[in-house]
């Protein structure tokens, strides 16, 4: 298997050893800790924006797509974790079509910042290279506004709005295999080099040379 094309952040060992105490929400309000989302077996970690992320949300759709056949054979499974309400979890899985794995919540955003996860509203650049997965920002933006409408999401509930994710292969135990922690709001690993740091294998089958604009 091929390596991915982008490379590794630095995550130090004492750093990701920290952050496994603080606590994590799951879907039905249980309380655990981080670190146990990856002690027994490799995980790939999604830290998304805010629940109410157009572009997240694209993006959790997409590793959504990637089969549990594919990820049993690397002995590796997904988790999603957003900075909103464990609450909104479940309303958050309704909208995104077909992501059946698991999903977590930390409001406090203290597990962010051990991470040294960013905050800031900034889109790609003009003239930066698009993700495979991000859709047209007005479109995806006017598509988020609806959904909070139709859906009712309570906006002081979904997670700060500041809040920027990363993609992570942590585990078993303290190893770190792949870190990624993203520059603006619509900067996740592409979906082939993540399963490719993780050793799974699967391909979105879509280029990923990346659009401008």
């Amino acid at each position: 298997m091929s390596e991915p094309s982008v490379k590794s952040d630095v995550l130090e060992q004492s750093a990701l050893e920290e952050a496994a105490s603080i606590q994590v929400l799951s879907e039905t309000g249980e309380a655990v800790p981080f670190g146990s989302l990856f002690e027994q077996q490799k995980t790939i970690v999604v830290f998304i924006r805010h629940f109410l992320c157009g572009m997240c949300k694209l993006y959790v759709e997409e590793l959504g797509k990637v089969p549990k056949s594919a990820l049993d054979a690397a002995g590796t499974r997904i988790v999603v974790i957003g900075c909103g309400e464990w609450s909104v979890i479940k309303k958050y899985r309704d909208d995104s079509a077909n992501y059946p794995y698991d999903i977590y919540a930390e409001p406090t955003r203290a597990l962010h910042q051990k991470l040294g996860l960013l905050s800031n509203r900034y889109g790609a650049g003009p003239g930066e290279k698009r993700k495979s997965y991000a859709g047209k920002v007005l479109a995806v933006g006017l598509a988020s506004l609806a959904r909070w409408i139709r859906k009712g999401y309570d906006i002081t509930k979904v997670g700060n709005l500041s809040q920027v994710g990363g993609d992570f292969v942590l585990g078993p135990g303290s190893k770190v295999t792949f870190a990624a922690r993203m520059k603006n709001t619509q900067d996740h690993v592409e979906i082939d080099d993540l399963m490719k740091a993780a050793g799974v294998a699967y391909s979105t089958g879509v280029s990923q040379s990346g659009l401008t604009g």
